[in-house]
């Protein structure tokens, strides 16, 4: 299954900090999982996409993507671009094909306007919904779809959904309306609407099977993204964050104003740390599997739960209570065998346990 990897920061990131130079960046993570067991598909070689945001200077409101269906780890042209791009909100997938064919249109992360997606999971027997979801989406979104995708037409539910809550579309083009950012509460609304709409799709055409919904949705000043599954008795699709001062090299000694930061001058030893050199926040990331092995970096984002990372770089964690949602102090009874099957999830066992969110460390 597919692996993905968000950084937002107050400064820019050189990419190759996120997808090619740590020992478990996403590229290795695709040839090298450490936290799943996928017996079906163990590497992520059917594509992979990066999605970029210039930094307001540049004047960039819209994300540039560049997608291949060649393995990440295989891209030559990847390699030089991460090496040269710098950004200050960041998408990074790759994939294993579980729905759709091989092909750059079915690649995340996907675009419109300001806005990209991404999504690691599966909605489940995905040809019974859809039918039903396209006909709940405007003509306009309708033509936005270029793939064939279970999460693309997730997007395209999301961007119904949006447009019900902001003019994302004006009246007189199809054009998609990118002047300004979207305020983060509707998005927020957005991506509850379309999970909501989604269960009730499947109970609609008799789909018992749990869909599992890690969505990811940026404007280019906000980020939100789920951990979800339609069940109240299974664990979702692995997810985590963290944040901090810096990240870079261990042997590099970093600091607020260190160019080790951002450029990223260290021995090359593909060894990375999350550093906390004061309260501030100047780096959240969220990832499928840490980018480290060091434990006090990450956390796991509970199971049903959608985060925020706001444009103050605030981080929220709101939990999605719906007919699936199970209070924290009997979360521990869900089960991770579902997860496990598809790919997304393994047993916490071995030298590397994140903690979850709100444990002691």
């Amino acid at each position: 299954m597919c692996r993905l990897v968000i950084y937002k920061g107050t400064e820019p990131i050189l990419l190759s900090h996120l997808l090619t130079r740590p020992a478990h960046s996403i590229i290795n993570q695709a040839f090298d999982s450490r936290l799943r067991l996928d017996r079906r598909r163990p590497i992520n070689g059917d594509g992979f996409g990066v999605g970029w945001y210039d930094t307001p200077s540049d004047g960039g409101s819209e994300p540039c993507i560049f997608t291949s269906i060649t393995p990440a780890w295989n891209n030559a042209n990847l390699t030089r671009i991460a090496e040269k791009i710098r950004s200050p909100l960041v998408f990074g997938h790759v994939r294993a094909t579980t729905a759709g064919s091989l092909s750059q249109d079915n690649c995340h992360p996907w675009r419109y306007g300001r806005l990209m997606w991404m999504h690691n999971g599966g909605i489940a027997e995905f040809d019974r919904l859809k039918r039903p979801l396209q006909a709940l989406l405007p003509d306009e979104i309708f033509a936005v779809p270029q793939g064939n995708t279970d999460s693309e037409w997730a997007f395209a539910l999301f961007l119904a959904e949006l447009s019900k809550l902001h003019p994302i579309i004006p009246k007189s083009s199809s054009t998609p309306d990118h002047s300004a950012p979207i305020p983060h509460d509707l998005l927020q609304k957005a991506m509850l609407a379309t999970i909501s709409t989604l269960n009730r799709l499947a109970r609609d055409a008799g789909v018992s099977e749990p869909s599992l919904m890690n969505f990811c949705v940026a404007d280019g000043q906000t980020v939100v993204a789920t951990r979800y599954i339609s069940s109240k008795k299974d664990e979702a699709a692995s997810l985590y964050y963290s944040s901090g001062t810096t990240f870079c090299e261990e042997s590099v000694h970093c600091t607020n104003n260190d160019a080790a930061t951002v450029n990223g001058n260290g021995s090359g030893s593909g060894h990375y740390r999350m550093s906390k050199l004061d309260k501030r926040e100047n780096i959240i990331m969220i990832a499928s599997e840490p980018l480290t092995f060091e434990k006090a970096d990450w956390l796991e984002i509970r199971t049903n739960t959608m985060v925020v990372i706001t444009p103050k770089m605030n981080f929220l964690q709101i939990p999605i209570k719906d007919e699936f949602y199970v209070p924290h102090s009997v979360a521990h009874t869900r089960t991770i065998e579902f997860a496990a099957t598809k790919g997304l999830l393994s047993p916490k066992t071995g030298a590397f346990v994140p903690r979850i969110a709100g444990e002691a460390s």
